[in-house]
């Protein structure tokens, strides 16, 4: 697939650290679905879609600190949208979204609340600088807050805020390591998670993003929390190179 020549058309500074770039193009998802980003002579990275017509990023590295030179104007490579979505079930639902894993989480909430669900979100971030959409949680419903420093709401992890009420499906994005802890503390038959892995061609034929044989760009990136349960998950990753690695 060809990537689709996209011209960003507004910056928003969400946090110190992220920033929503919207473009010209809509490419219409479902929540959960991501994009392969092609930032011009530096690198292609996939990236989940925060609006139909937008990607969130963290500036974490190279190819994201490179994207954050970009200005209004400029152009990128887009291609997908790739994957498969949440899929909502029930009516009364949870979502869990941590640092910058709120990007997917955020349509998923919008989608659910237009349908006339009941949705609660427990959103975390290492301060209260670093919130991410949490004003869009607001309006879908219910929002409870945890910060690491104690700055906003409970001071600690937001897995922390999981306190066993019942919910009909958890959805949950963010860092590994507090996926694993949301999926040994939930029913994993009642649970979505979106998978972050080192993706490379978007269309299941590399294999860089394999999980336990299971391609994280093909049949992912959302899989069903009994399915994880199975898998390396939370233990082990693959690098650039494909090599496998310990998540630490």
């Amino acid at each position: 697939m060809k990537p689709v020549n996209v011209i960003i058309t507004k910056i928003v500074e969400e946090t110190p650290t992220i920033r929503t770039f919207f473009f010209d193009t809509s490419f219409e998802p479902e929540p959960g679905q991501f994009v392969m980003v092609w930032i011009h002579g530096v690198d292609e990275i996939p990236m989940a879609l925060s609006y139909d017509n937008a990607i969130t990023v963290q500036k974490v590295g190279p190819a994201t600190s490179s994207l954050f030179e970009r200005c209004e104007g400029d152009s990128l490579g887009i291609r997908g949208p790739f994957g498969n979505g949440f899929r909502i079930k029930g009516n009364n639902i949870l979502l869990i979204a941590g640092g910058v894993g709120a990007a997917p989480l955020s349509p998923l909430a919008k989608k659910a609340r237009s349908q006339g669900l009941k949705v609660t979100t427990f959103l975390g971030a290492k301060t209260k600088e670093e919130l991410v959409f949490r004003e869009r949680f607001e309006a879908a419903g219910k929002m409870m807050v945890a910060t690491d420093d104690g700055t906003a709401g409970k001071h600690g992890y937001v897995t922390q805020l999981i306190d066993g009420e019942e919910y009909d499906q958890i959805y949950c994005c963010g860092p590994e390591i507090m996926m694993k802890k949301v999926l040994d503390k939930v029913q994993a038959e009642k649970s979505q998670f979106s998978l972050h892995r080192y993706i490379k061609c978007g269309l299941g034929i590399c294999g860089a993003c394999c999980v336990d044989g299971m391609r994280v760009c093909k049949d992912g990136p959302v899989f069903t929390g009994d399915v994880l349960k199975k898998t390396e998950f939370g233990f082990f990753r693959r690098n650039e190179c494909g090599e496998k690695v310990e998540i630490p």
